[in-house]
Formats: structure tokens, C-alpha cells, sequence
């Protein structure tokens, strides 16, 4: 009897709490589903509980719950202010902006910032942005516009942060394998069996790639 009490109250204050600070819900969310993703990205990539790079996590939840919740807050109050209808018109133009404005912007800073938090110079860091951004928008562009004129022509401004978070699961997963792609590469050890034949060739494109660095 007193554990079904406690949790019906502990719903109800999360729930008065969730409604009147909607900021702090989004950061939540985001604070947990993204480095979910990661894991998910690493389970993917072949890890497990004894190889997860949880680093790599807090990272990420860092990232999502002080970066992208707060921005994405914003642009949407921003652009409630500018189109306070909700329909489905109103929906697309909204989504149709943000594929020009934050949308760049939210891709961008991911790769320049999760670059640097990785310990990468901000040369190296830029250079990250050319090699992965362009993927990255061509393939968000064919989702992103969906997502969002749903979350704004359906769902109440105080919902969409957290609801965006929610459709974000498999996104972040996306980001994550693009960022973590060619990582790394020279601690990737193939573990195919080596042709006798063509062994000494790959030894000797070895020495010729390790001369030309």
C-alpha cells in the first residue's frame, strides 16, 4: 500500500515539476538518451559491459544536457514567438527554417565540440565538420523535416523538447557512428586470414604509406 502511494506522489511532483520547468525536463531527457545512444553506437561497434567506453558516455550526456537541450529550448521558444499558430501549415514552414538555421548549426557545433571534448585541437576540429557534417545534413534532411513539422503542428510547445528527445534516440545513434567512423583506424586490426600470396605486397604498401607519413 505505501509503495503504489509513494510513487503515485512521486509521478504527480515529477509531473508539476516537468510542466513548470520545461527546460530542466528537456536537459533531463537529453542527459540520459544521449549517451544511450553512444551505448547503443558501441554495442553496435562490437563493445560490451566490460568494453563500453563510458567516458565516451559522459560525453555525451554532458553534450546533450548542456548544449543541445538548452539550444533546442530556445529555438523553439523563438519560434513559437515568431509562428504562435500551430497547424500543419505553420508546421512545415517551422520545420522548413530549421533546416536552414539550427538545423547546420546543431551538426555543426557536434562535431566541432564532441572533437574537442575528445581532446582534438580546434584545427582538428574544423577539419572534423568538413569530413562529417555534409553526411550528416544530407541524411537529416530527408528525416528531420517529418520529425519536426509533427512536433510542431501536433505537440504543445511545453512537450516538444522532450518529444524531439525521444525521436532523437536513433539520430544520436547515427551521429555517434559517423563520428566515431575512421577513428582510431590504426588500432583496427583486421583479423582476416592473410593470403601468402599477397603478404608481401601488403607488407610493402605498409612500408610506402609509413614512408609517405
Amino acid at each position: 500500500m505505501v509503495v503504489p502511494l509513494t510513487l503515485n506522489f512521486l509521478k504527480s511532483q515529477w509531473r508539476l515539476f516537468a510542466n513548470a520547468h520545461p527546460l530542466a525536463r528537456g536537459c533531463i531527457s537529453y542527459a540520459v538518451i544521449w549517451p544511450t545512444s553512444s551505448l547503443i553506437q558501441q554495442t553496435i561497434e562490437g563493445r560490451n559491459l566490460k568494453t563500453y567506453d563510458w567516458i565516451r558516455c559522459l560525453r555525451y550526456s554532458l553534450f546533450g544536457a548542456l548544449y543541445v537541450a538548452p539550444t533546442l529550448y530556445g529555438w523553439v521558444r523563438l519560434s513559437s514567438v515568431m509562428w504562435p499558430q500551430m497547424n500543419l501549415r505553420v508546421g512545415i514552414v517551422k520545420a522548413a527554417v530549421e533546416q536552414i538555421s539550427y538545423g547546420p548549426f546543431a551538426g555543426t557545433s557536434f562535431f566541432f565540440i564532441m572533437s574537442l571534448l575528445e581532446g582534438r585541437t580546434p584545427k582538428e576540429a574544423v577539419q572534423e565538420v568538413k569530413d562529417k557534417f555534409p553526411k550528416a545534413f544530407e541524411t537529416g534532411i530527408c528525416v528531420w523535416p517529418i520529425v519536426q513539422t509533427i512536433n510542431f503542428s501536433m505537440v504543445p510547445e511545453h512537450h516538444r523538447v522532450v518529444f524531439v528527445s525521444i525521436c532523437s534516440l536513433a539520430w544520436t545513434t547515427f551521429l555517434a557512428y559517423i563520428q566515431e567512423k575512421d577513428m582510431h583506424e590504426e588500432e583496427r586490426i583486421d583479423w582476416k586470414p592473410i593470403d601468402p600470396q599477397k603478404s608481401d605486397e601488403s607488407l610493402v604498401l605498409r612500408v610506402k604509406r609509413a614512408l609517405a607519413l
